[in-house]
């Protein structure tokens, strides 16, 4: 997390709402954070086309399932059993990372790149301009609930921020599965949330930040879940209680 993003989207738009996780402001990074945290200090724009080895999809081809606004998605079940599956180990170093490192926005085609893919996935009657531009829509942002029709006023976060992937794993893997991490498209980890929200998140793990708005704990913890165990990402021991306490909102 941690990062500020260029806004290169719209503005005006009809009232309505998403389902889960979007873009970046004119100010935030990769993840809308403000610069000055490890994770911090990304501007948009498309790279390249991301081509890197992703894990394989769970299920939901790249679209949200029933009842969740995000890709990729596991039943509160699987999610328990992927959360026991999942090693436990203290934070790496923070040594040699960079959020260079995890090339972002790839070009996903048609003048869109990443950014704009996300904004539309996650919007209701979202319109484009000539250059991909969301200049029209509706979003409601997961992790606090507030809606917008100003594609400006949202980030793209990473579910798992680079940095804290960084700490948990991606500090040892090449430069194409980085690119793969954070342009995935398939797997629950790219969100349009609003701007606040997303940079009071920061880098951090579900221990030390988790969304106000109570109602998105089922989803997400089920999507971190997910994204770090497809991805072979480690998590810590207060991680784990958390995201315990935040899947078991889903109910049995």
């Amino acid at each position: 997390m941690g990062r500020q993003i260029r806004v290169r989207g719209g503005v005006l738009a009809v009232a309505l709402v998403l389902g889960l996780s979007g873009c970046t402001g004119s100010t935030g990074g990769a993840d809308g954070k403000p610069d000055g945290r490890p994770d911090g200090g990304a501007t948009g724009g498309p790279s390249g086309k991301a081509s890197a080895p992703a894990p394989a999809t769970p299920a939901g081809g790249g679209k949200p399932a029933a009842g969740d606004v995000l890709p990729g998605m596991v039943t509160a079940a699987v999610a328990r059993t992927r959360l026991a599956g999942l090693k436990v180990a203290k934070p790496g170093t923070m040594a040699g990372y960079s959020r260079d490192k995890f090339t972002h926005w790839a070009e996903q085609g048609d003048k869109c790149d990443t950014r704009e893919v996300v904004l539309k996935r996650d919007g209701s009657r979202v319109t484009r301009d000539a250059e991909c531009r969301a200049v029209s829509g509706s979003w409601k942002s997961l992790y606090d609930g507030s809606a917008t029709a100003d594609a400006g006023k949202l980030d793209i976060d990473h579910m798992v921020p680079l940095a804290e992937a960084w700490r948990s794993g991606a500090a040892g893997w090449d430069a194409a599965r980085r690119k793969a991490f954070a342009n995935d498209l398939t797997h629950p980890q790219l969100l349009a949330v609003s701007a606040s929200s997303n940079r009071s998140k920061g880098d951090q793990s579900p221990d030390l930040w988790q969304p106000t708005d109570k109602s998105s704990w089922c989803q997400y913890g089920r999507a971190w879940t997910v994204v770090k165990s497809d991805y072979g990402l480690t998590i810590t021991e207060p991680e784990r209680a958390m995201l315990t306490t935040m899947i078991d909102t889903c109910g049995r």
